[in-house]
């Protein structure tokens, strides 16, 4: 067989759905802060800039007479000539005073003028670029006219590179952050999925292994957690693939055995029989007797696994109708009366008192009754005792039957209604008589216990619910009267 097992790899599916996932988050995040620092920073160059200009808006109360001289007063006495450099311009947008000391060129264009001019609150800044590449800020505050006819404005420019250095080095430690986060989470999230993949790579061979019939191969886990319990899932998986697998061979095994048995005697007598014809007609008799008995014998035991395989596949169906449990058990009883007889073995059936009415299959029961007394009288030697006893309580009627046979040991009482399992292996049987008889019983809405004691016995009670006018009240419980059964034996 030719396993090809494909699957995506656990660090593959990491990385796109996780490490991508958080990268870019990651990225996302240091743009937004980067951003919003560039922004502060921005703005308080902004802030002070404009409380530098803010000492120049009384020349908006001067006369025109005195703006010009004014104007270029305050400019003389300006005390942050190094920080900003500060310009006055006339009514007719003309600079006329400059704290640098140069005016600028008349046909050099000043955006924030005009915008300034065009805006409600007569404020506008600008960023742009000198000349020599440098980037630089102007803003314009045209002053508010008290009816003097001097409302010029006042314009105002800083250079930006110190801030976009401070800005490039802020973000260059957020970047490296960053970088820094990633690799922790890299190296974590490497060593978290070897952690994952060794151990599922581990169980991944076994499992190869187990498919390919090796049941001894178990997975060694020190890790107590879910890949543990995977571990361990999986070494239970092989223990009882191969317990089933051995009782699988057992009931192989086993079945065949049962099925050569009567077929030998079919053919040996058939050939026996067929010499004998015209000679010896008590041969030929006997002969056929034999044929027709393992005939039957085939046919009860390719019934009873046809029966098997209707259980597994949930096909068991049962026929309702009302019959009498006495007469039912007395039948079987009957029919093991002679077969008990020849393994010197005593079958006792005491008679009830009343006829016990339940609703049932009398086919399915009659096989749950023979496969019951069948296992007490084989597994019982001979000089011991089968007995058969029948009684009402807490509306049901009970079928003990109880034998002096071999006994069940301790370890494997719980295991006797299993599929293919038998207890003990020199007798015949194909192991999965019980286990169809518990089914069966299950469908009656019943019940079927087995106590057993090894070297003294085994006791099967069956449990069936009354017809509906049957049930009177009990008097002992039910639980209380099968923990009083006598110990005895039965096995598959």
């Amino acid at each position: 067989m030719k396993l090809d097992i494909k699957f995506r790899g656990v660090a593959a599916q990491w990385v796109f759905n996780v490490f991508i996932v958080m990268a870019a988050a990651i990225i996302v995040t240091e743009i937004i802060l980067c951003s919003f620092i560039r922004s502060v920073y921005i703005e308080r160059v902004r802030s002070h800039a404009n409380d530098y200009a803010q000492e120049f808006s009384v020349l908006a109360m001067v006369p025109p007479e005195n703006f010009y001289s004014t104007a270029r007063g305050y400019v003389e006495s300006f005390e942050h000539k190094d920080k900003v450099s500060v310009e006055i311009i006339d009514t007719y947008g003309n600079v006329f005073a400059s704290t640098s000391g140069f005016l600028p060129d008349s046909e050099q264009k000043m955006q924030d003028y005009e915008l300034a001019k065009k805006s409600e609150s007569g404020y506008a800044d600008y960023q742009t670029r000198t000349d020599h590449k440098e980037r630089i800020m102007s803003g314009t505050n045209i002053f508010t006219d008290y009816g003097t006819g001097s409302n010029g404005a006042v314009r105002w420019s800083i250079s930006l590179e110190n801030t976009y250095d401070r800005v490039r080095n802020i973000c260059l430690m957020v970047v490296l952050a960053g970088i820094l986060i990633l690799a922790l989470i890299t190296v974590t999230g490497m060593y978290f999925i070897r952690s994952i993949v060794r151990p599922i790579r581990a169980v991944s061979g076994a499992a190869r292994k187990i498919a390919m019939g090796d049941f001894d191969n178990h997975i060694e886990t020190k890790k107590d957690n879910e890949i543990g319990e995977l571990c361990h899932s999986i070494n239970y998986m092989a223990e009882e693939l191969r317990h089933a697998e051995n009782m699988k061979n057992d009931f192989i095994s086993s079945v065949s055995h049962e099925l050569r048995t009567p077929l030998t005697a079919i053919r040996g007598w058939g050939e026996t029989a067929k010499m004998s014809i015209g000679v010896d007609e008590e041969i030929v008799k006997k002969g056929l007797d034999v044929v027709l008995s393992e005939s039957e014998r085939l046919s009860s035991l390719v019934e009873e696994l046809l029966d098997f395989s209707r259980m597994q596949g949930g096909k068991l169906s049962v026929t309702m109708c009302k019959i009498d449990v006495s007469q039912l058990l007395s039948e079987v009883a009957d029919m093991y009366t002679e077969l008990a007889n020849q393994q010197r073995v005593s079958l006792t059936y005491v008679e009830p008192r009343n006829n016990s009415i339940i609703m049932g299959d009398k086919d399915r029961l009659k096989q749950v009754f023979i496969n019951v007394i069948d296992n007490a009288v084989k597994y019982t030697e001979a000089g011991g005792q089968v007995l058969v006893e029948q009684g009402e309580i807490d509306g049901c009627v009970k079928v003990t039957v109880k034998d002096t046979g071999v006994g069940i040991p301790a370890q494997d009482i719980d295991r006797v209604k299993e599929k293919f399992f038998k207890s003990n292996k020199t007798v015949r049987g194909s192991g999965i008589g019980l286990a169809v008889a518990d089914e069966i019983i299950k469908q009656h809405n019943g019940l079927l216990f087995v106590q057993s004691t090894e070297g003294v016995g085994t006791t099967v009670t069956i449990a069936l619910p009354l017809d509906v006018e049957q049930q009177k009240e009990p008097e002992v419980p039910l639980e209380q009267e099968i923990e009083e059964n006598t110990e005895g034996n039965i096995n598959e």
